[in-house]
């Protein structure tokens, strides 16, 4: 699942880092469903992370941009996906 804003160029690479492995993944653009504030903001609370993307593996929260090509490129998502 990734947590992100329509408009937000971090957003787009990691979206496009799942696409280029052929990973299907939810996607909540927060900047375009109600309550998106407030999702934030508990997204907020639960990892101290204030921006997004916010990227989630089976319920563990990977990070955001950075974090998630570190992870494309290390193997950890494919690791983490089986």
């Amino acid at each position: 699942m990734i947590f992100s804003k329509s408009y937000c160029p971090y957003c787009t690479k990691a979206k496009e880092a799942f696409d280029d492995m052929g990973i299907s993944f939810g996607a909540v653009e927060l900047d375009q469903v109600g309550g998106g504030g407030e999702i934030q903001a508990i997204l907020l609370d639960m990892t101290g992370q204030r921006t997004v993307p916010s990227v989630w593996i089976k319920g563990q929260h990977i990070g955001g941009c950075d974090d998630t090509l570190a992870a494309t490129s290390s193997g950890k998502i494919r690791e983490m996906l089986k």
